[in-house]
This record gives structure tokens, sequence and C-alpha cells, in this order.
């Protein structure tokens, strides 16, 4: 182990408290897509006073933001910070079911965790800070808050607007979410495309539907009715749940999902919904694939708008691009994983999985962690495996936005094991379960331990080895041509996107009553 990676791994080891004292803060926030108000508060904060220069509000979007630290002339480095939480998993640091104090259990909840994700990418960040300025490494920090990722958004939106330009090299983290992708990094199959977008139904004219009624009053009960804009939600709900099996072919893996969003401003009288919205995302392995889903979504819209006697219109909200692999930064960055070491679980942290294992009726296991998470797998290896469930014709899959990162500087993406339990055959965990763990402390911090010193020595890497980052910039050069090469492909949102910051995303909110998730907890759950 080089001096460099000595002083990562030794400002880790002696921050470790603080790294999890960090993720409890934001865990508990468990702010939700676009409203991750406090989190991002709180990163431009510490950053500001570990000496980073920060703007904030990067790219039109209130909750990210841009931190810079230089010493001296070098390669520029980019890591990053998720902090978005997911609606309707809120849960409390606890071993049995229950939501966190005063909360409804619709609220928000860290469930990959990306509280996580963000902390120990920060803590990798500040421990390379260290070592820079401790032994003179030259070189720039490019560290970016990057929310509503559960949206694919916010770096479609500042790849489009620039902010990735220049930069030598990114690394991006995620706590494993799948196997075998655990303590270890991607090697050729990267995640494909992410498109999102939202429709709006209004019905600007009720009384002019049909009607032939003498009555003076619009829509009256003498009147027939408008269907309205909360029929043409369920018009387009159901006609695209008809035609998704025709959308695209069945050779290769991707999926479609709803989310509907307002819900219409009408009372049980007879007046038709003025406006109901709804939002799809889907993920395919090619944008190809990505914009003929697009075709038929807006079939379906006008199709139903028509129906219910209502115009449309379509708002996007993201289009991320598949990711490329650079294998020159995923062998390099295993060997740090393998430096670092895979977690490990103390005896705190199992007496709790046993607690947890119990609570669900099953027998508590000696080892109750699952064997893969305190091992590392070489990349090629995981490679073989994951791609034993693909067609050879799919060469992308899932998807992330951290594709961006991709096409503008060679990019690893690499996965630490968060705390995942055994399960006897025939058994599945509930969400509760997974997302408490990341909670816990004993049971998270081992992972922020061994993620933040991979990302820290990666970035010491990518400064001090001149051979490794020519390597991994002639391989990306090799695979995309360049910026504007023949294989390059150009961010799909325009310069000017405008981030759909307007729409009910769910979020907490203010009230005489305090504050409160905005489905409000009911009042025998507060008792």
């Amino acid at each position: 182990m080089d001096r460099y990676k000595e002083a990562v791994f030794a400002w880790v080891d002696r921050h470790i408290g603080n790294l999890s004292d960090w993720n409890q803060i934001i865990w508990h926030y468990g702010e939700t897509a676009l409203r991750e108000y406090k989190s991002a508060a709180w990163y431009v904060a510490r950053l500001k006073e570990a000496g980073f220069e920060v703007e904030a509000g990067t790219g039109g979007m209130p909750t990210a933001f841009r931190a810079t630290w230089s010493n001296g002339e070098g390669p520029r480095i980019a890591a990053y910070a998720e902090y978005d939480a997911v609606p309707g998993n809120c849960q409390a640091a606890a071993t049995s079911k229950m939501p966190r104090a005063g909360l409804s259990p619709h609220a928000g909840g860290h469930t990959d965790p990306h509280s996580a994700l963000g902390i120990s990418a920060l803590g990798g960040v500040l421990a390379a800070k260290a070592a820079m300025t401790e032994i003179g490494l030259k070189g720039t920090i490019v560290f970016f808050g990057e929310p509503a990722e559960k949206l694919r958004l916010s770096k479609p939106v500042h790849a489009a607007k620039g902010y990735y330009e220049n930069l030598d090299a990114a690394i991006s983290f995620h706590p494993t979410y799948m196997l075998p992708l655990v303590n270890t990094a991607r090697w050729d199959t990267h995640c494909g495309a992410g498109y999102a977008c939202i429709y709006t139904f209004e019905c600007p004219e009720p009384e002019s539907w049909l009607s032939d009624s003498s009555s003076p009053i619009p829509a009256s009960h003498v009147a027939a009715r408008a269907p309205g804009a909360t029929d043409a939600l369920f018009h387009m709900f159901g006609l695209t749940k008809q035609t998704q099996s025709n959308m695209l072919p069945f050779t290769q893996g991707w999926s479609l999902s709803e989310a509907i969003l307002t819900a219409g401003q009408a009372t049980a009288d007879n007046l038709p919904a003025q406006i109901a919205e709804i939002q799809y995302l889907w993920r395919t392995p090619t944008i190809e694939m990505a914009e003929q889903v697009a075709r038929v979504l807006d079939n379906n819209a006008e199709a139903a708008a028509k129906a219910a006697h209502c115009t449309w219109k379509r708002t996007w909200v993201t289009k991320s691009r598949p990711g490329l692999p650079n294998h020159a930064l995923a062998e390099a960055t295993y060997r740090n994983i393998v430096l670092a070491g895979a977690p490990k679980w103390g005896e705190e942290a199992i007496r709790l999985a046993r607690e947890i294992q119990k609570e669900l009726g099953l027998t508590p296991m000696d080892k109750p962690y699952l064997s893969a998470c305190e091992t590392t797998i070489p990349p090629m290896e995981a490679e073989m495996k994951l791609r034993q469930d693909l067609p050879p014709s799919q060469l992308n899959s899932t998807s992330d936005d951290y594709t961006e990162y991709c096409w503008h500087c060679p990019t690893v993406r690499f996965y630490i094991a968060r705390p995942m339990l055994k399960a006897p055959k025939g058994f599945s965990y509930p969400a509760w379960a997974m997302n408490a763990l990341g909670g816990l402390r004993p049971c998270i911090d081992p992972m922020i331990r061994t993620a933040a010193k991979t990302v820290g020595a990666t970035i010491t890497d990518l400064l001090s080895n001149s051979e490794l980052l020519r390597n991994a910039q002639g391989e990306w050069r090799h695979r995309t041509g360049g910026i504007s090469g023949k294989d390059w492909v150009a961010p799909l949102l325009p310069k000017d996107f405008r981030v759909p910051l307007d729409f009910r995303w769910p979020e907490y909110v203010t009230t005489a009553r305090g504050e409160e998730w905005w489905i409000p907890t009911r009042g025998e759950e507060r008792l």
C-alpha cells in the first residue's frame, strides 16, 4: 500500500465516528426527490467548513450543488453524493416495524440507502483531501450533490448544462442492491437508458361536453357530465397497461412504472375533475427502445384525452444515457476494495440482525448476514454471473443516472455490501427490515468504512498514477471517439432544460399542527 492510501485509510479509521453521526442525520431527514432541502443544506455547510468552494442550486435545482477544492495544478477528479429517500418507506432505526417518531408510515425513508451512499463518498473525498494536503499531492476534487436519483434527474441536467465538462475522471459508488454486484466494480454491463415524463390532463371546458340542456348553469344537475381529467388519467393508465406488451419486442429486459401525482380538484358533486397528472418512468437497454416507448405513451395520452373531453401535455422529467465500461478504472478500484477489505459485522450488528429475524418469526441464525457481503468478487467474475440471465445481444441492464458521467470522462461504478440478511428457503424479508438496517449504526457503518476508503484511495490513485489516468482516458476515447466523436452520445436533455420543480412531488410540509408528511399521520398512529 502506498503512502497516499495509508493516509486515506488512517483518516477514515479516525473519523468513522463522524461519518456514522453524519449518516444518522441524513438518514433521519428522509427527504424525497427534489425536496431534499435539509440534506442539501447540511452538505453545503459541511463542505464549506472543510474549505471547499460551493455553488449551491446548480442547474436550476435548489437541492443540487457543486463543491470544488484544489491543491494546485493537476487532474480534476469527480465524486458525488445522493441523498433522496423514497416515499412510503418511513422506518425507525429499530428491530421491529414502526415509522420514525411522529410520522406517517407513508413518509420518506432511505432504502438503498442513499444516506450512506452520500456520506461514504463524502468521507472518501475528505480523506483524499487530507492525504493531498499532508503529502503535497496536486490536483482538484469536484464533489457534486446529486438530488432526485429516484427520478433519474439531476445528472442528466448537470450534464446538459455543462457541469461535467473538463473532468478527468469520475467515481460512482452505490451500496449493493443485487447480487453478484457486491464488493466489486462493474465491468462491461452497465446500466441502460432511463426516461421519465409527466402527462397532464385538463378539462378546461366541461360545459361543452355533448350537452343540449336548457339550463343556464354549466354542468348543472340535469346536464350530461363531461368525463374530465380523472377519467382521462385512468383511460391512460388502463390503455398503457393493455399496450405495454406491444411497446417493445420480448428480446431484452426493460420496465415501465407509473405514479399518480395530483388527484383532481373535484368534490363528490357532478363537477368533473379539472386536472390530473401521471408520471411514467421506463428503463431500457438502449435509447432507441426508450424513444419507442415514448411514442406509444404519446399515442395513449392523445386517445385518453379525446375520450375524456380533455387536453393533454407531456413534461419531460429526465432522459439519461446508457453507461460505458472503463476496465482500467474498474481494475484499479477493485484493487482498492480488496485493500480496504470487505465489510465485517461485529457482535452488536449480529445481535440486531437476530432480533429482526426473531421479530419476523424466524429462528435467529448464528451467522445472519449473507456470506457474499463479507467477501470480494473480481469484476470479470461478477460480470460472468450477471450475464447468465441476460441475452447476448443486451449490452445494458437496469438504470441509474450515474451513466451520464460516463460520456464526459472515464467513470468507474463500484458496489460495497450493505447489510443483507440470509433467508430461509421460500422466505423474503419485508422492506422495513432492509430499511431499518440502513439506520442501525453497527449494521451500516462497516459499509461506510469500506466505501469511504475505496473512494479516497481511488482519488489518490488517479492523482498520483499518471499511467492509470492515461490508460483510463485512452480507453474512454477509444469507446467514444472523444467529445463529439463518432461514437459519442450528447446529453439527451437540451441545455435550456427547465427542471420540473413545481409538480406535486411528495414532501414534508409545515402546518399549524407542525411538520408532517403531506399525507398526514392519522390520529390513532400518534398514540
